[in-house]
């Protein structure tokens, strides 16, 4: 008769670190609650189908704002752009001071917030929630969203950010 024994929890540093090698685009969640701008970074962003539109992002149970946006009937995703590190440290602060100082945003009809200068947008509602380990894997309906590609993203990779560099001409590639 074999014993088999439980696997030990992986180290939480490590699974950092490994998981830190996988880029990443980081963006912002907010939208208006009791008059004020309310917002988190994440870079746990990613699309999820077509038809429906739905992307998702995943958020630690120990959020403090999470559970003040959650409850808003839109939630603005902007996309960060190279030049947003200042606003992802600041929104992805746990000071409860005001995120949005200094940074350029605008509200949408349904109180979704959208920062200028982002690579793109979208704007959206809670679909669904799913408890899943420390974090909920919240899915999120776009009802509008655009693009500018010429705005290069804000990337995040082993524990920092990087930006990526410009694209080489195909005629030059060749060469």
């Amino acid at each position: 008769m074999t014993l088999t024994t439980a696997p030990s929890p992986l180290d939480p540093a490590r699974l950092r670190r490994v998981f830190g090698a996988f880029p990443s685009g980081v963006t912002a969640l907010a939208a208006v609650v009791d008059g004020r701008p309310v917002g988190i970074a994440a870079s746990s962003f990613t699309s999820v189908s077509l038809t429906p539109a739905l992307v998702s992002v995943c958020v630690a149970h120990t959020s403090t704002t999470w559970p003040l946006l959650s409850g808003a009937p839109r939630l603005g995703v902007s996309v960060l752009a190279a030049g947003h590190e200042e606003a992802c440290r600041r929104l992805a602060s746990r000071d409860a001071g005001d995120r949005f100082a200094g940074l350029d945003w605008r509200e949408t009809e349904d109180g979704a917030v959208l920062l200028d200068g982002a690579s793109a947008w979208l704007d959206c509602s809670v679909e669904q929630q799913v408890r899943a380990g420390d974090h909920d894997i919240v899915v999120l309906r776009v009802h509008d969203l655009d693009a500018d590609h010429a705005v290069s993203p804000l990337v995040f990779h082993a524990s920092g950010f990087h930006r990526l560099a410009p694209r080489t001409p195909v005629a030059e590639a060749g060469r």
